[in-house]
């Protein structure tokens, strides 16, 4: 019988670049690749220590000098919607939603470039293609649903949703900039704690909140909300009163980030 070894994840560093959320500063994530048998495992535990998907790769920032960026889940048991929030559900009954496979549609594809054009015309996605697009919704390793959300007959929203252990994470959605006084953001959120909620798993995973951002800075309006600050998941009771320390010297060397990460269990594979 042929006894075979994981292979240990690997590490790396992107170069800085302009931060696109906050103004003259400059951004730099650690990342490695999501692949081979282990990819699911990988995903719950890095999930859970502050990293994000976007396809086969899993990152989470590692800036030099600043660590604004900070991962937020919302506890869906300490969930409670404010009574703009419960406007937002009565005023989105109509939208039906279905959950299917990541296949990437020309629909999809559609919407999505409508909504780039009318929200974030100068971002890192702007000049994304079909292919591209196709891409970023279909190479997937783990267990991954395309939510869409139907007016009628019409596409009116689409959230990119990975199933983890303890929870459901967020990708991306974009939606129809003709029904944003519907607040369809919001109500995706919404319904996506209550699929979390349906599946009695306790977590939603939003990606990153931003203080300071105008972009990101919306997901401080979700009681409940959870961030990973300082190596743990911390409640933010109060955003407003929430200061991130920006001081270089507090963000661990890329080594030290590496070492302390909690890798899934690396017993021997057999085949």
């Amino acid at each position: 019988m042929r006894h075979t070894l994981p292979i240990a994840p690997q590490f790396y560093v992107t170069a800085p670049q302009p931060c696109p959320y906050l103004a003259d500063r400059m951004e730099r994530k650690l990342f490695t690749a999501l692949q081979g048998d282990e990819a699911e495992q990988l995903n719950n535990s890095l999930s859970q220590q502050g990293f994000r998907r976007s396809q086969n790769v899993l990152y989470r920032p590692s800036c030099a000098d600043c660590s604004a960026c900070l991962s937020a889940r919302i506890k869906v048991s300490d969930f409670v919607p404010s009574r703009g929030q419960k406007r937002t559900l009565r005023r989105n009954t109509t939208l039906e939603r279905r959950a299917t496979s990541p296949w990437a549609t020309e629909d999809q594809y559609a919407l999505f470039r409508r909504y780039l054009d009318s929200r974030h015309a100068d971002g890192g996605m702007a000049d994304m293609d079909v292919f591209e697009f196709a891409a970023m919704i279909e190479e997937t390793p783990i267990r991954t649903r395309v939510v869409e959300y139907n007016i009628g007959n019409d596409l009116a929203a689409v959230s990119l949703t990975d199933l983890i252990e303890d929870g459901l994470s967020m990708v991306y959605s974009f939606y129809d900039p003709m029904v944003a006084n519907r607040s369809i953001g919001t109500y995706l959120i919404l319904d996506h704690v209550a699929l979390a909620k349906e599946a009695n798993l306790p977590y939603l995973y939003l990606g990153y909140w931003v203080p300071g951002s105008s972009k990101m800075g919306y997901k401080a309006r979700f009681s409940g909300l959870e961030i990973y600050f300082q190596g743990m998941w911390q409640s933010l009771s109060n955003p407003t009163e929430f200061n991130a320390d920006l001081h270089p010297l507090n963000t661990e060397p890329i080594a030290e980030q590496v070492a302390n990460l909690t890798l899934p269990d690396s017993k021997p594979v057999r085949g």
